[in-house]
């Protein structure tokens, strides 16, 4: 048996103990590493901070797009901030004693977008790139024999019949006269159809309907979807708006509708149909066809996006204001734009009662409760004709109304801003990088984005 003497085993018991402390400490640390993303999001502008990492050093690999304060590498024995100073991307790179790689985070720095939110009621008219097939139908040929040319082709419902003898066509009543003028020509017509993304070319032979005289290929075919909706938001710099926040498809097919143009007027609501239990309600509201207030250049899964010259006078606000990203959305209280009566844009209190977190695009990031008692007492909730309306958090715009619980109008689902914006063209495609985790950043320090000076 070793019997050490007083003094050393006072300085061994010491070292222990210290060694013992700074383990645990490490350890604690760690494990706030462990919970950092491999990749991460910012605007343009924004500071963040890390968790203290004892015994580390962080460099950033591009200092023009993300600095480090103080220095571009630093010891990080407390707590340290770093800016995203201009889009672009960036890595952080954590070294245990400024030696041994630990950790990468990849940063996108995103644009800082500040947009005008809307709120406004919208009429949508959308021309088709093409003329859609709605249906089929027989009628009695000459020689006494119920046919359906189109349908014997196996041109099916949903095809988007896009040119005939090679030629665009642009109107349901230009393939009728096509068609009337191959017949008289006793000539076959030359579709090209798209199927999906399938591109299709057959031949059709019109055939005369013996009771009325003209020649028909038995398909009902619409070029147009019109609807009331609800403006979102406005980019006063790139004059680019985003409404709707879900597709237009066409009525009886259920298909996306292809656009080949297409405007947004300005629209006022006439009454409202309360939403009950099994039965969604609507706004009723009619159209100023004489104030087109912008084109529509796509419609996509997250709602219809164009060029506009200058947001109507009626909004909420003028004043833009800042977007948070999917990760910033929270559980909570929040507004919404919309207009219920007339053309004035009013708020409204919700909740959003649940966050969806989102890698890649998906239409139904949040479910929303309406809790305003007017609202609830004027539309009993959501109500068809309110999708696109902006849902603002702290004064920041965050999504956007979709859907309604057609059980519960008082509830429904909503997408977030981000998918709209990529759409729009202001951010880019940054598909798969949302990997934000709550508890990234410093204890007590919850980042949330600038946006309560706003409003």
């Amino acid at each position: 048996m070793i019997f050490l003497k007083p003094l050393w085993a006072k300085r061994l018991t010491g070292l222990v103990l210290t060694c013992l402390l700074l383990g645990i400490a490490s350890w604690t640390s760690f494990l706030d590493m462990s919970l950092i993303p491999n990749e991460l999001r910012f605007s343009a502008g924004s500071v963040q901070q890390l968790p203290k990492l004892p015994f580390t050093t962080v460099h950033t690999t591009n200092a023009d797009v993300l600095s480090i304060q103080e220095s571009d590498a630093i010891a990080a024995s407390t707590a340290f901030s770093f800016q995203a100073n201009q889009t672009g991307e960036a890595a952080l790179k954590v070294k245990l004693f400024d030696r041994l790689p630990i950790k990468t985070v990849r940063v996108d720095v995103l644009p800082d977008i500040r947009l005008v939110p809307g709120g406004h009621s919208i009429g949508v008219q959308l021309k088709s790139a093409g003329v859609m097939v709605v249906g089929h139908h027989q009628f009695e040929n000459t020689a006494y024999q119920q046919v359906s040319p189109g349908k014997k082709a196996n041109i099916q419902i949903g095809d988007l019949i896009v040119k005939l003898n090679g030629k665009p066509i642009a109107s349901a009543e230009e393939f009728t006269r096509q068609i009337q003028a191959a017949g008289e020509n006793a000539e076959p017509v030359q579709l090209e159809l798209l199927r999906g993304k399938e591109r299709l070319h057959l031949s059709l032979q019109p055939e005369q309907n013996r009771i009325s005289g003209k020649f028909q290929v038995g398909l009902f075919v619409r070029d147009s979807a019109a609807g009331v909706g609800t403006l979102t938001f406005y980019h006063p710099e790139k004059k680019v708006y985003g409404a709707l926040g879900h597709i237009i498809t066409d009525n009886d097919t259920q298909k996306p509708v292809v656009v080949g143009g297409g405007k947004i007027l300005l629209s006022h609501v006439s009454s409202i149909q309360r939403g009950e239990s099994g039965t969604p309600g609507q706004k009723r509201a009619f159209f100023y066809h004489d104030k087109p207030i912008g084109n529509i250049e796509k419609n996509t899964p997250f709602g219809i996006f164009g060029q506009m010259e200058r947001i109507p006078d009626n909004g909420y606000t003028t004043e833009p204001m800042p977007v948070a990203y999917s990760e910033d959305v929270k559980k909570g209280p929040a507004d919404i734009l919309t207009v219920v009566e007339g053309e004035k844009v009013e708020k409204y209190g919700i909740e959003i009662v649940d966050v969806f977190p989102q890698r890649y695009p998906a239409t139904k990031g949040m479910i929303i409760r309406v809790t305003d008692p007017k609202l609830l007492e004027k539309t009993g909730g959501i109500v068809q004709g309110m999708s696109g309306s902006p849902i603002i958090q702290d004064g920041c715009l965050v999504g956007a109304v979709t859907h309604v619980f057609v059980n519960d109008p008082t509830s429904g689902y909503a997408t977030f801003i981000e998918w709209m914006l990529r759409d729009a063209g202001l951010i880019p495609d940054s598909s798969g990088t949302n990997e934000m985790s709550p508890n990234f950043f410093a204890k007590g320090k919850e980042y949330r984005p600038d946006c309560r000076t706003v409003m």
